[in-house]
């Protein structure tokens, strides 16, 4: 990821609750994991409609998010961006 990128998530991460954030993208399952927590024990899972599992500790707090098919979130100018990239490779 480009430095320019990762600058443009500081906004968010800088309004957001979270003191520190552990993210991994597996690219082959297009899936994007955020923990809140370093290893969390997650008990409990619960998935919206839009295929966004929120993942709870045993005392009902929030240690994570799982995004199913993260690409989606790419705008079309990105996602063209990011098909070029891995081409090169």
């Amino acid at each position: 990821m480009e430095e320019v990128e990762i600058i443009k998530m500081v906004p968010h991460v800088v309004r957001s609750l979270q003191r520190k954030i552990w993210i991994d993208y597996d690219e082959d399952a297009d899936v994007l994991y955020m923990n809140f927590t370093y290893l969390p024990k997650v008990v409990e899972h619960e998935e919206d409609e839009n295929g966004i599992v929120k993942n709870y500790d045993e005392k009902g707090n929030l240690t994570g998010l799982t995004i199913i098919a993260a690409k989606r979130f790419l705008k079309a100018k990105d996602e063209e961006y990011y098909s070029k990239r891995v081409r090169l490779g």
